[in-house]
């Protein structure tokens, strides 16, 4: 027997943009060989993608079993610099299609287990997530003071293509870093619309910053999903 996950399932809004927030407050993606960003998802992609998230959730039953199942779907949505080598290495959590879905999967098992019962996400969350015109990217980098992102600049370059994001979110008020580099951490996020990027370029993501300093996070599409 299996039961649908009602209620709002942390589905959240980016301004008229529907979202999943993903379990434990961040959304990750799976695992599996990565070819390009899939802007098109048909139900078959949608139903391996959830699959590709609850499985390795599924297997986790020791708390350091889930954490390493989260910090290598972290890794695999990561573009930029490794926190783990550089903790204030500018990067970017790109959440794709195929992020959230497999997000979903991983809610499912955490769902099914605390239930004791097979849960499943509603076909109509699925659907918006296959239906999403839109790419949310997260940035993460490090400054001086608490407010050095505010008012950041973002573009996305892809050869001589220049991109905007059609929403740019608030940053977050710096919090302290404790380790080396400057003395705080924030983070922001952007919607880039899928019909106007190549999903499968080598790109880079500028971020410029209201003192003159300027990020660049390196990302090679084809290999994210």
């Amino acid at each position: 027997m299996s039961v649908m996950i009602k209620g709002d399932m942390n589905i959240y809004r980016h301004k008229r943009i529907w979202g999943v927030a993903g379990f434990f407050g961040v959304c990750l993606i799976g695992f599996g060989t990565a070819w390009a960003i899939d802007v098109t998802l048909s139900a078959e992609d949608a139903q391996k993608a959830l699959e590709a998230g609850r499985i390795p959730m599924e297997k986790a039953n020791l708390p350091e079993d889930v954490k390493k199942v989260l910090q290598q779907a972290s890794l695999a949505a990561r573009v930029g610099a490794d926190p783990e080598k550089e903790p204030c290495g500018a990067s970017a959590i790109l959440r794709t299609k195929r992020y959230r879905l497999e997000a979903f999967g991983r809610q499912e098992a955490v769902e099914s287990k605390k239930r004791k019962i097979d849960v499943r996400m509603p076909e109509e969350f699925i659907k918006k997530v296959m239906d999403m015109p839109n790419m949310e990217i997260e940035v993460q980098l490090c400054g001086d003071d608490e407010y050095f992102a505010e008012g950041a600049v973002l573009e996305l370059q892809q050869g001589s293509k220049r991109l905007k994001p059609i929403d740019i979110g608030k940053a977050e008020r710096g919090r302290k870093n404790e380790g080396q580099g400057p003395a705080f951490r924030s983070r922001f996020t952007a919607l880039f619309a899928y019909e106007q990027f190549d999903s499968n370029a080598k790109s880079v993501f500028v971020v410029n910053l209201q003192d003159g300093q300027e990020a660049r996070i390196p990302a090679d599409f084809s290999k994210v999903r």
